[in-house]
């Protein structure tokens, strides 16, 4: 099955009032926290919450003092009034005291993207993994717990799925974490969910920036570890609106995956190189043929809504968690995997999406 090449932007997304009328409104006059917000989706989600609505402030948190004053002069370059409503808070989530300072000034909802990502350097410092991955969604519970916030969504991945490395095995944890959070909010009006993607198209340590890498040096072929190997396609402006949507839609302990296409990896390399060599390298350690979403085992509670998939908590510990409307069950043995998927990206499409990332 194919699908238009291309997708929205964040702009378009305003425009054609998906976000606009739907789910901006409930961010006027409140207050965001992002970890780990000079990330690229953290640089992505702030620039849309400056531009497309009318937030009071965004609070970057992230521990990298160059970082952050890297994107403060970027954001001051491309509009000096958006000083008038960020502030830079250097921090580790790993350290529950600065997040409750942090968090003391009356923040609403919290964006939790800070983690250790690279499966290599996770697997040869698995202590440190632990602290941040771990340790640190524990750190941003409590102090959100602790404090007046009253939605906190957390960036997943597709390698908590079944994990075969590290990386995973501690995203995992930290998914259970938040979602077993909401059993601990008692009266308080605050919910937890979890968004979950795969590599986001052209992010850094990526094998779109690799690729563009080996073509400005004047390779002539491209190495990939498997010919089988498939991967789903999401842009940071998708990966934007799935955040926004789960502020906006969430009762607690959701998970929300987007539905999106998938690629082959062979024609990604046949979209950036035509008529390369491939050289075939072998599956490194940790990784997959293909990204696996949701699995068999989650499709008791998975619902299908069209452009996206929800899969609600086996417990609910609250009255205020629930089921939101226009679902569909998707079935017993239900699995969403990239290599399974009903729409995929032609080589052409690629071409068109990778003009669109320039």
């Amino acid at each position: 099955m194919r699908v238009n090449p291309g997708g929205r932007g964040i702009g378009q997304s305003r425009r054609d009032g998906r976000i606009r009328d739907r789910e901006v409104e409930m961010f006027k006059d409140k207050t965001i926290l992002v970890t780990g917000g000079t990330g690229s989706f953290g640089r992505r989600f702030t620039r849309f919450v400056l531009e497309e609505t009318e937030a009071a402030k965004v609070i970057i948190y992230s521990r990298d003092e160059y970082k952050q004053w890297m994107m403060q002069n970027d954001f001051n370059e491309a509009d000096p009034s958006f000083s008038r409503r960020m502030r830079f808070f250097i921090g580790d989530v790993r350290d529950g005291r600065r997040l409750r300072r942090a968090l003391a000034g009356g923040v609403d909802y919290v964006v939790h993207a800070a983690a250790l990502k690279q499966v290599p350097a996770c697997e040869y410092n698995p202590h440190e993994a632990i602290k941040t991955n771990i340790d640190g969604a524990v750190n941003v519970i409590e102090a959100s717990l602790d404090s007046g916030v009253t939605k906190v969504v957390a960036l997943s991945t597709d390698k908590a799925v079944n994990p075969v490395n590290l990386y995973g095995g501690t995203k995992l944890v930290s998914d259970k974490l938040f979602i077993a959070a909401n059993a601990y909010s008692g009266k308080k009006d605050i919910s937890f969910s979890i968004v979950r993607y795969g590599n986001v198209a052209g992010s850094r340590g990526s094998i779109i920036p690799y690729f563009r890498e080996l073509i400005e040096k004047g390779e002539k072929s491209l190495p990939i570890t498997d010919r089988r190997m498939t991967r789903f396609w999401i842009s940071l402006d998708e990966g934007v609106q799935l955040v926004v949507r789960a502020l906006k839609e969430a009762s607690g302990g959701e998970t929300f995956i987007s539905r999106i296409p998938s690629f082959k990896v062979t024609d990604l390399a046949e979209a950036m190189l035509p008529g390369c060599e491939l050289k075939e390298i072998g599956i490194r350690p940790g990784e997959k043929l293909h990204e696996i979403m949701v699995t068999p085992e989650d499709s008791m509670t998975t619902y299908d809504y069209g452009t996206h998939f929800i899969i609600y908590p086996q417990m609910f510990w609250n009255d205020r968690q629930k089921q939101a409307p226009g679902g569909k069950p998707v079935g017993d043995g239900f699995s969403y995997s990239s290599g399974t998927n009903d729409q995929w990206l032609s080589v052409e499409d690629i071409r068109e999406r990778l003009k669109a990332m320039v």
